[in-house]
């Protein structure tokens, strides 16, 4: 039985799932594959949880508790610190895994890459900062990172088959925003673009500011990672989005922003009309091709896989030199707790089957 130690980074929703699912599958990878995934620190924005050896089933469901109640792991009885994570000293190569939304890692992550250890990350921020960073989180295929574009999906996988197999990839498609991809339904269903967002305010489908996903800056960086995959040089100021508000709107509160988004009904009722009347239908889309990116509304034509998404579903096309005439596509869910915890939980076993 080899042990493959885990330091994880984040123990929001997704982290949490991801803890619990590690625990869930120990049987079945050490039935399958003789490898027993176990946990030297978890850690938060508030500090670590680590005693110096593998954590006990006990020790990590204390972690769990704690950060229900809302608290940090360094409040957890026991050798928690409110040292960060990136001060642990390891005495063997281990896997850290992010799932943090947090800015900044880069660099720690490269180093830890540099000292042998290997990433796995559901945290964009890392892969969508310096071009540097990127390249050194790669080296050595030190870094998988299915969960930063499509969740569970497996698009990185299918990215990097086409690649490895020789293929050109000529141009990506993708609409990879569930929030944004119900908006578009419920405006094609005639709901006012102010009555669908409140509604998918109040049922969380945002975030607790809605104009973090209406800037489209999310997408603009899952676009720049799968540029990135594809060996394009590019910063994320080489992938522009386009916002669903104007600048004047950018500086209101959550509330007032909110409050007033009537104020957009007239003009996105108006794209919604004129893709009715060619035929189309509206989508918010992100391209990425060798000679530039752009991300933003589109309207696509009838006949085009985008065309018929549906709700909150992720699409990717992917048309390459054996793809040419009829795209590759990946279409499912493109978000949720447990299926992105499930997409960090393969690229962990993944890992360590290589370890």
């Amino acid at each position: 039985m080899r042990s493959i130690p885990i330091v994880q980074i984040g123990l929001g929703g997704v982290g949490r799932e991801l803890v619990r699912q590690v625990l869930a599958t120990r049987e079945a990878l050490a039935k399958h594959y003789r490898l027993s995934l176990v946990y030297l620190a978890l850690a938060d924005s508030g500090g670590v949880h680590a005693t110096g050896a593998a954590l006990t089933r006990d020790e990590i469901e204390a972690t769990l508790a704690a950060k229900a109640e809302g608290r940090s792991v360094a409040t957890v009885a026991g050798k928690s610190s409110g040292m960060p994570w990136s001060s642990l000293a390891l005495r063997e190569a281990a896997i850290f895994v992010d799932v943090s939304a947090a800015p900044g890692h880069e660099m720690m992550l490269a180093d830890r890459v540099a000292s042998g250890s290997r990433v796995v990350l559901a945290n964009k921020l890392p892969l969508s900062a310096g071009l540097a960073q990127f390249q050194a989180l790669m080296a050595e295929g030190a870094t998988r990172y299915e969960a930063t574009v499509g969740a569970g999906l497996p698009i990185i996988a299918t990215l990097q088959a086409l690649l490895d197999s020789g293929d050109t990839v000529t141009r990506i498609e993708a609409a990879m925003s569930g929030t944004l991809g119900y908006l578009c339904s419920q405006l094609e269903a005639g709901e006012s673009l102010s009555t669908a967002l409140r509604a998918a305010h109040a049922l969380g489908y945002t975030e607790p500011d809605p104009r973090d996903d209406l800037s489209g800056a999310d997408v603009a960086r899952k676009a720049l990672i799968l540029a990135r995959t594809c060996g394009l040089p590019w910063s994320i100021n080489d992938v522009p989005a386009e916002p669903w508000f104007p600048p004047a709107m950018a500086g209101l509160s959550r509330d007032e922003f909110l409050a007033r988004a009537e104020e957009l009904d007239a003009s996105f009722a108006s794209r919604v009309a004129e893709a009715r009347a060619v035929g189309g239908a509206l989508r918010y889309v992100a391209t990425v091709t060798p000679q530039g990116a752009s991300v933003g509304l589109r309207i696509v034509p009838t006949e085009h896989p985008l065309a018929s998404l549906r709700g909150a579903d992720n699409l990717f096309s992917f048309t390459t030199a054996r793809y040419a005439e009829r795209p590759l596509v990946v279409r499912g869910p493109g978000a949720g707790q447990a299926l992105t915890a499930a997409g960090v939980l393969a690229d962990i076993v993944a890992t360590a089957r290589e370890m």
